[in-house]
């Protein structure tokens, strides 16, 4: 089994929005001008051999990318392949709070997800305390993403050493950090290593491009914190995992990696 920690069901708000303007320039590629079928995701899935995907929201003050709704909608078409991750506007703590007990009570979610470059604030600003302190409540997962940022907005947000002063503020809570880290990859598995509950995953960078500490974290103490994404449809499944009998992973780190982790994590 395959379980992409981390991918989207883009709509045309999310598709079309400037802020990715950067990373269509160096991916050579337009803005779509018709909606992606959910079917189109589910094929990319089976040409990558991808089992489910958790398949996230994007929420961030003044802007509505991927709404929860709309990944419900997405799940309730293939709820055997697909898993919600829930996000909220930070910018409104109780109404932020209330949206986080819905998605997983009520649209049955199994994480929220928060990008700190979205929201141009700190995982450590005071504004996302309500939300770990939802997500320690509902026992689900926080999901982050760490490192620097493709769309042309300020980095330093992403630096991992910020989620070190969470996870000792709230050391019940789970964390899934994604992207890597790059550039701080040593910084992400510092963490990952320090606290009981706080994971990597893989997300944005495809196994050709995994720095050699995380694949070195991966092969030793770092087996069981090491989740596999893709960022779909930013990189496709089967480009993600193209190279992966190269990282010469056992047979039990290969199936952590692969869904065991996520398995786990998410209570899947």
């Amino acid at each position: 089994m395959i379980i992409d920690a981390w991918a989207q069901h883009p709509t045309l708000r999310h598709s079309q929005d400037p802020i990715f303007d950067s990373l269509r320039r160096w991916t050579k590629t337009e803005a779509p001008t018709e909606p992606l079928p959910i079917a189109a995701t589910i094929a990319a899935m089976d040409t990558g051999g991808i089992d489910r995907s958790l398949i996230s929201a994007w929420q961030a003050p003044h802007r509505d990318l991927i709404s929860n709704d709309e990944v419900a909608s997405f799940v309730a078409e293939f709820p055997d392949r697909l898993i919600g991750v829930g996000s909220v506007d930070i910018s409104q703590p109780m109404a932020a709070v209330r949206e986080i007990r819905r998605c997983v009570e009520q649209l049955g979610f199994k994480a929220i997800r928060i990008l700190p470059w979205l929201c141009e604030k700190p995982p450590t600003d005071r504004l996302f305390y309500p939300v770990y302190t939802a997500c320690c409540d509902l026992g689900v997962p926080f999901c982050t993403q760490i490192g620097h940022t493709g769309p042309l907005m300020p980095s330093e947000v992403g630096r991992p050493i910020y989620l070190d002063q969470v996870a000792l503020d709230f050391p019940e809570l789970v964390i899934v950090a994604g992207h890597i880290g790059y550039p701080w990859t040593d910084e992400a598995i510092a963490v990952a290593t320090k606290h009981e509950n706080v994971y990597i995953d893989t997300s944005a960078y495809t196994v050709k491009r995994y720095p050699d500490a995380l694949i070195q974290f991966m092969r030793r103490h770092g087996r069981r914190k090491i989740l596999f994404g893709t960022n779909y449809p930013m990189i496709m499944p089967a480009q993600a995992l193209d190279g992966l009998d190269d990282l010469g992973l056992d047979e039990e780190t290969r199936e952590l990696f692969l869904s065991g982790n996520a398995i786990r994590v998410f209570g899947l």
